[in-house]
Formats: structure tokens, sequence, C-alpha cells
């Protein structure tokens, strides 16, 4: 017992909806990174990326549970609710991302070399990952703010969870990037790469802002506001970028609009442009509904967020 007289342990961090999903977190990710390890195995760049995603969210839920069940986290200059619900978001996405990439380049029908015990466990494997992303999502479902209720903090609703989304597509972008794409033969592409990383900059600002409590730090105009400045900002740049870089990838005067037949498989410059082009529509069209839906919770988050 405390000093005013209560648990020293946050009880809801233990008994609770909320607990009980993070105790599910720590019980799937522990068995799929044990298996892995056992007996499953992992290897290349894809298997790397997958055991290096289970085992990063691994130890954030564990840091998370340990923080929040002392209140350890009331020693940190931070939002602790928008901090929560941001590593539950982005571990969400990168269970669900190792989720599709393990069973897609590890699992087959047939039993490999080292026989049908392996295959077995890579199939545990990919069952568990998938039951961990459902309990990331349930958490980050938890702790969603809902119209009509009280808002915990700017990362709880819609627009702060899609700057989540955007940032990991981004991340995607600068992947297929790096993967031998090419950009830098033109100007105009190499434009579409500082608008990616510009609006992923801008992106991460407003994250952290509201993670470490510096809302307030934008003095000329609210942060509701400048939140809205800054989607409006990155539509428009993304506008351009997905514009500019089809056409500077696929037409027939800078490139090809169809793979050619002696490109290598999994080292394709085409391949990589394609990648970057989807995507691009992809985070344009996540910068639009933010747009869209900042506009909707501008008066509620500005009278009821903590953040």
């Amino acid at each position: 017992m405390d000093s005013q007289g209560g648990p020293y342990l946050n009880m809801r961090a233990l008994c609770s909806p909320l607990g009980a999903a993070r105790l599910c977190q720590l019980a799937m990710g522990c068995a799929v990174i044990a298996m892995v390890a056992h007996s499953a195995g992992y290897s290349g760049s894809h298997g790397v990326f997958c055991m290096a995603a289970w085992c990063f969210c691994f130890a954030m839920t564990v840091v998370v549970f340990f923080l929040d069940a002392t209140r350890l986290y009331s020693c940190l200059p931070i939002s602790w609710d928008n901090l929560t619900v941001t590593c539950a978001a982005f571990a969400t996405l990168m269970y669900v991302t190792a989720s599709v990439v393990y069973p897609l380049f590890f699992v087959r029908s047939e039993c490999p070399y080292a026989g049908c015990e392996v295959r077995n466990f890579r199939i545990a494997v990919t069952v568990c990952s998938i039951l961990c992303a459902l309990a990331y999502g349930a958490e980050v479902a938890l702790c969603r703010a809902r119209p009509g209720q009280a808002v915990v903090g700017y990362m709880a609703t819609v627009s702060g969870l899609l700057k989540v989304v955007q940032g990991f597509v981004a991340c995607i972008i600068f992947g297929a990037l790096a993967n031998g794409s090419e950009y830098s033969r033109y100007a105009a592409t190499i434009f579409c790469v500082v608008v990616y990383a510009f609006c992923f900059a801008l992106t991460a600002l407003v994250v952290v802002m509201t993670v470490c409590g510096r809302t307030k730090a934008v003095r000329c105009l609210p942060f509701d506001r400048f939140v809205v400045v800054c989607t409006l900002l990155e539509v428009l740049l993304y506008l351009s970028a997905s514009v500019v870089w089809p056409v500077f990838c696929f037409d027939t005067k800078y490139g090809t609009p169809w793979r050619p037949s002696s490109c290598p498989q999994g080292r394709c410059p085409w391949d990589s442009k394609l990648v970057v082009a989807v995507f691009s529509f992809v985070n344009f069209g996540l910068y639009v509904a933010d747009l869209v839906y900042s506009q909707r919770i501008r008066y509620v988050s500005s009278h009821n967020s903590r953040a």
C-alpha cells in the first residue's frame, strides 16, 4: 500500500480489458520470438525484418506495461495516453506486415528439406503473429476517441492514428526508393523524394510534439489549426508527387509502362518504382482523409483534449 492507502501497482493496468490486451500481446509476442528462434527460423532481408519487428514490438510492450503497472510513467515529461496509443498503432502495422511477409516467404504447403516440423512451427508463428496483431488492434480500439466522449489525446483520434499510418507508409516508400529505384536520374523524381522526406518529417514533428506534450509550442496559432495547415501542405505536395513520379517513371519518353522481361526478380528497378507510385497514391488518400476528419475534431479536441 502507498502513503495514500492505495495499492502500489496500477490495478487498471492489470485487471482491465486494456491490461488483458497487453498481456495477450506479451504472451503472443514471446511465443512468436521463441518459436522462430527455436525451430521456425528466418533468413534473408525479409526474415530479418520480421524478426526485428517482433523483437522491437515485444520490447516496446514490456516497457509500456511495466511503466503503466508501476505508475512510473508519471515521472516522464510526456503525454502518456498519446504515447501508448501511438505505440499500439505502430505495433499493429508492424505485426500486420510481418504476418503477411513471413508466411509469404517462409511457409509452403509441402514440407521443406528440414522436415514437416519446421513447416508446422512456421504456421504456428504466423497464427500467433496474427493473434498478436489483433491484440494490438484491440488496444487501439479501446483507446480510440469516440464521438460524444471526452478526447483523451490527439493521437487517440482518427486524425492522430492516421498520422501513424502515414509515417508507416512513408517508410515503405523509402524502402522502395533505396532498393534500386533510380530516383536520381531526373530532377523531377528527386523533387518527389524531397516531398516524401519533407512530409514524413512534418508528420513526425506533429506526433513528437503531441507525445511530448508540446502542443502549445506553436505560439502564432492553436495546435489544432497548426495540424490542419501542415496536413493541407502535405496534401498539396503529395498530389504533385503522385502525378510527377508515374510520368517520369512509366511514360515511354522517360521509362517503360511495362515490366522488362529481363528484370531480375527482387532487384528490379521497375518494381521499386511501381511500389513508390502505388504507395504515393495511398498516402495521398490518407492525407486527404486526415484533412477532412481534422475539420470535424477541431472543436472537440480544443475543448476536451488533455494533449
